[in-house]
């Protein structure tokens, strides 16, 4: 689908309140959406459809008209004309059924690819704190469970609900246009088959919703057992996990049931009406022919016609659950689309016109919850070029600092600025040139060490990647691999080491962001001795003549920073470098001194200051 339409859902859906409900009329609204690009098809699958109705109407008639016309008066040539003109109505039909099938499934999967790139787009806009709350086994579900429900309704389920309700339309107007009395008893079970539609599709619709919410929870907790199956193991949790899959998949199980009973009495149903009015037919229908208001003929097409009135009704319950199934699964990704992000552009943006990387923390106050802060009151300034070491306590705020200069959240109150303007008016994806963070757990991609330093981007050239990769220090492990750079990776990067995806990390940040400020949260915080100084020397290089903020938990590693900032409960308590922090003798020194002690050193004066 091209830009303009993904802009024009996206725009009306951001219109709505995030949490409305989402009815079947929003829900055919936004199916219709994305079927509206080929409006030119879907008339000529209509007209196609109108053709297979009066084809399919065909054969009862001209069996009606040759009962009563040349089988009743015994003239076999006259029988020929009418064989002829059915067959060529049931070659006709055929070619119809299947161009006007292939051309709506053909139109379906085109409207599904769209739909699906829409929902994965748009879930790409979306910031951190939709991610942090977001299951992704959730987010699988819906890219996965929820657009196969949604194909099969448009490449299956629609082709036969559309063709067996024109024609069951076709069907009743010509059977009271036939015989209104013979119509009448056909149509007697009508009122009631479609009094057990609504009641049962209302149950259907809500069991469905449960099971999609069931399965969305499995999907979870499969992605979380086996993502974190070393604790699992390590601590003997492998019955909790046993027991605690066993409710779920019963849970799956029984939703899955009551779906099914709901189905089967339906079809039971259906099939129970539909042989009283094939008998109504019959015996109303015999009557006539003997009182003389209905003929043979016309009762054998009645038949027919009934037996065909309650075959699309019969193929319709069949689809029912996959049709309340897909309901309930654009449902869901309806709702999805209607979710925004909190971190918007400015409509007005602006830029720096000289990047000179100043940062300004003002007056910040900051919570994931409004209500609790997590961070309260920090005003910082940072002079171009500086390096800025932050520490503390867990919990102390160091990582939400971080967060909030690349812009992840929002603050409640107060204003950051890089080079004195407010990164709130920043285009987003100028703010992320200027701000690079290199994460405590830096994720690696599928594919190999060259895909994850140029991010899959072509325009990065051999020599950038291997002039990063030794900046950084990351080319002494890389050249050691088989296959060097071109050395595939597991998913997660889980054949490399920690320190050594860090290295990846710092040279892909040069690679992306040669000139940005750059942020390291805890880069030495799970490594070695050996690979942390492989990592110091790395960052020496990086950091090179540019601002940077180290959060660190080690803080041998920040002695020579040019300021520290220690954090306590959210707030800034000390500001200086280590020399000026340890004659202070507070809680700098305290958590240097204690540091040591843990790692039974006692530092003499002269650390290196």
């Amino acid at each position: 689908m091209n830009a303009n339409v993904n802009a024009s859902f996206s725009s009306k859906s951001r219109n709505m309140n995030p949490v409305a409900q989402v009815n079947d009329r929003y829900l055919i609204g936004m199916l219709s959406h994305f079927l509206r690009p080929f409006w030119k098809e879907l008339v000529l699958i209509f007209l196609m459809l109108i053709g297979v109705t009066l084809l399919s109407l065909l054969p009862p008639y001209l069996t009606q008209r040759a009962v009563d016309g040349p089988i009743q008066n015994k003239d076999l040539q006259g029988l020929v004309p009418y064989g002829v003109v059915y067959l060529l109505a049931v070659i006709g039909l055929f070619i119809l059924r299947f161009a006007h099938t292939f051309l709506l499934q053909n139109v379906g999967q085109n409207a599904l690819v769209d739909l699906r790139q829409a929902l994965f787009e748009h879930i790409l806009q979306q910031d951190m704190r939709f991610f942090n709350t977001t299951p992704v086994g959730q987010l699988v579900s819906r890219m996965s469970n929820d657009i196969e429900a949604l194909t099969e309704l448009l490449s299956t389920s629609i082709v036969i609900v559309a063709s067996n309700l024109v024609t069951l339309i076709g069907i009743i107007l010509v059977m009271l246009a036939i015989n209104w009395q013979l119509a009448l008893l056909g149509l007697a079970v009508l009122p009631i088959m479609t009094v057990c539609t609504v009641y049962i599709r209302r149950k259907i619709r809500h069991q469905s919703d449960l099971f999609h919410g069931v399965v969305a929870e499995y999907l979870a907790f499969i992605n979380e057992q086996f993502g974190g199956m070393l604790v699992v193991q390590l601590f003997g949790r492998q019955e909790v996990s046993r027991r605690e899959f066993e409710t779920i998949n019963r849970r799956y199980r029984d939703v899955h049931m009551r779906i099914r009973d709901y189905y089967t009495i339906y079809a039971s149903v259906l099939q129970l009406l539909t042989t009283v009015g094939l008998a109504l037919v019959l015996y109303g229908g015999g009557q006539g022919v003997l009182a003389g208001w209905a003929t043979l003929g016309m009762l054998i097409s009645f038949i027919q016609y009934a037996r065909r009135t309650f075959e699309p009704i019969m193929q319709l319950s069949e689809q029912f659950t996959q049709i309340q199934t897909a309901f309930s699964a654009g449902e869901r990704i309806a709702r999805m689309l209607k979710v925004e992000p909190e971190i918007v552009e400015d409509s007005t943006p602006i830029d720096i016109k000289t990047f000179k990387q100043a940062i300004q923390f003002d007056h910040v106050i900051f919570g994931y919850e409004p209500t609790s802060p997590v961070l309260k009151d920090i005003s910082i300034d940072i002079r171009p070029g500086q390096k800025i070491a932050i520490v503390g306590a867990t919990g102390a705020g160091k990582t939400s600092l971080a967060g909030l200069l690349a812009r992840f959240y929002d603050v409640q109150q107060g204003s950051i600025l890089i080079d004195g303007v407010d990164i709130r008016k920043l285009p987003l994806d100028h703010l992320r040139d200027y701000v690079s963070v290199v994460p405590q757990s830096p994720y690696c991609f599928n594919g190999t060490i060259a895909d994850n330093l140029k991010l899959f981007d072509p325009s990065v050239t051999q020599e950038q990647m291997e002039t990063a990769a030794k900046t950084a220090c990351a080319a002494q492990f890389i050249e050691q691999l088989p296959g060097r750079y071109e050395y595939m990776l597991l998913p997660g990067g889980a054949n490399l080491s920690q320190g050594q995806r860090q290295l990846l990390a710092l040279a892909r940040a040069l690679i992306h962001s040669p000139k940005s400020i750059l942020v390291l949260d805890e880069a030495t915080s799970s490594v070695d001795t050996e690979t942390e100084a492989l990592i110091q020397e790395g960052l020496a290089n990086v950091l090179q003549g540019r601002t940077s903020l180290i959060i660190a938990h080690r803080l041998s590693t920040i002695r020579d920073a040019d300021r520290i900032l220690v954090m306590q409960q959210g707030k800034v308590v000390e500001d200086g470098d280590h020399k000026t922090l340890l004659a202070r003798n507070g809680l700098y020194a305290q958590l240097y001194h204690r540091q040591f002690a843990d790692a039974d050193i006692t530092p003499q004066q002269p650390v290196s200051e």
